[in-house]
C-alpha cells in the first residue's frame, strides 16, 4: 500500500534532537530542504516562539509547503533557492545566526510521487529528473550527449555502479538507433546489461543508475559540498544541525564535515587547549543513526536513512 507522501522521516528523533536548542525561547531554524513541509510543520507546532526559514530549489515545493504552513502565519519565511545559499538567505532575512539547521537530503516525496518527473524507475515516464522544473539539462540529455567516458564516470562515481562501463557502452549503442526519452526503455536496457547474480544481491538494476543521473542533473554533491560549511557557519553557539542522508556518498561528506569541526586544533602534546583552537562542534550521534523496523514499516522511504547531528560549542574560526 502506498504511504502518504508527506510522512517525514525520523520525525520524533528530529524533534528530540532540536528540542534543547529551541525550547522556551524565540529561536530560528532553517529547513534547507523544505519538500512537503512535514518536518517544518512539526517543529513550528512544537515550539510556539519558533521562526522558520524554509528553503527549496523546487518552486512547486515552496507553493505546496506554503499552503501547509500557512496557519503558522508570519513565523514562516520561504525562499526558492538551493541550500548552498543558506547563508545568503539567512542574511537577507536579517539574521546573523540561527539556532537550528535541518538538512533532509536527496529527492523529496513530492518529486518521487509525480511520475512525469522521471525520478522513479518503477514507472515509465520522461527522463527528466530536474528538481527545479524547466531549468538545466535533463537525464535524457545526459544519456544522449555524454561521451562513453563521462557517462561511465557519472555512473561509477555517483551511482557506485560496478557495471558502469558496460552500461555506458549499451547506452551509446542504443542511442544511435533512437535517442532516449523515457525511463522504461532505460530500465529495459539495465535489466539486459546488469547480470542476474548482481540483481539478486544489489537490488533493482536501475537503482544505482537512476541515483547517478539524478545527482548529475541536479549537481547535488557539489551543492552539498558548498552547503555544509555554509550551514555550520550560520549556526549559533548552542545551535544544532541535523542531517538525514539517503546514500553513502552524501553520508560520507556529512561525516567528514562534522568530524573535522569536532576535532581540537591544539597541537598534540600540549597540556592545555589553546584559546581558539578547541573543537567547534560536539557530535550528538554515535556514528549514523538508522530507522528501526517500526519506522520503516510505517514509512518505507526511511529504510536507507542515515542521521547525524551536532551542536555548536565554539565560535566559527
Amino acid at each position: 500500500m502506498d504511504q502518504p507522501r508527506h510522512v517525514p522521516v525520523l520525525l520524533d528523533r528530529v524533534l528530540e534532537l532540536f528540542a534543547p536548542a529551541l525550547s522556551g525561547k524565540p529561536a530560528v531554524v532553517v529547513d534547507t530542504t523544505l519538500g512537503m513541509g512535514g518536518h517544518s510543520d512539526a517543529l513550528l507546532s512544537a515550539h510556539p516562539e519558533l521562526t522558520l526559514i524554509g528553503l527549496d530549489r523546487d518552486p512547486q515545493a515552496i507553493e505546496m509547503a506554503g499552503k501547509r504552513l500557512a496557519h503558522h502565519g508570519d513565523r514562516v519565511h520561504l525562499v526558492n533557492v538551493t541550500y548552498d545559499h543558506i547563508d545568503e538567505a539567512v542574511e537577507d532575512l536579517g539574521y546573523s545566526h540561527v539556532d537550528g539547521v535541518l538538512m533532509d537530503l536527496g529527492v523529496s516525496s513530492l518529486q518521487l510521487d509525480e511520475a512525469e518527473r522521471g525520478f522513479a524507475y518503477s514507472k515509465d515516464a520522461p527522463l527528466d529528473m530536474r528538481m527545479s522544473k524547466g531549468t538545466g539539462m535533463t537525464a535524457a540529455d545526459v544519456l544522449n550527449t555524454y561521451s562513453h567516458g563521462d557517462l561511465a564516470r557519472v555512473l561509477s562515481t555517483y551511482g557506485e555502479e560496478r557495471f558502469a562501463g558496460k552500461i555506458a557502452s549499451a547506452v551509446l549503442r542504443e542511442r544511435e538507433k533512437e535517442p532516449f526519452t523515457n525511463s522504461g526503455r532505460l530500465v529495459e536496457l539495465l535489466y539486459a546489461v546488469v547480470p542476474a547474480a548482481s540483481r539478486r544481491t544489489g537490488g533493482h538494476p536501475a537503482k544505482r543508475t537512476f541515483q547517478a543521473l539524478r545527482i548529475e542533473v541536479n549537481g547535488e554533491l557539489e551543492s552539498l559540498r558548498l552547503a555544509l560549511p555554509a550551514a555550520l557557519g550560520v549556526l549559533a553557539v548552542g545551535g544544532r544541525i541535523v542531517v538525514e542522508s539517503y546514500q553513502s556518498l552524501e553520508d560520507r561528506m556529512v561525516k567528514q564535515a562534522l568530524a573535522e569541526l569536532a576535532k581540537s586544533k591544539t597541537p598534540p602534546g600540549l597540556p592545555v587547549e589553546l584559546p581558539g583552537h578547541g573543537p567547534e562542534i560536539k557530535l550528538l550521534t554515535r556514528g549514523a543513526e538508522v530507522a528501526n523496523e517500526q519506522e520503516i514499516e510505517d514509512n518505507p522511504r526511511a529504510a536507507p536513512v542515515r542521521l547525524r547531528a551536532a551542536e555548536r560549542i565554539g565560535a566559527p574560526r
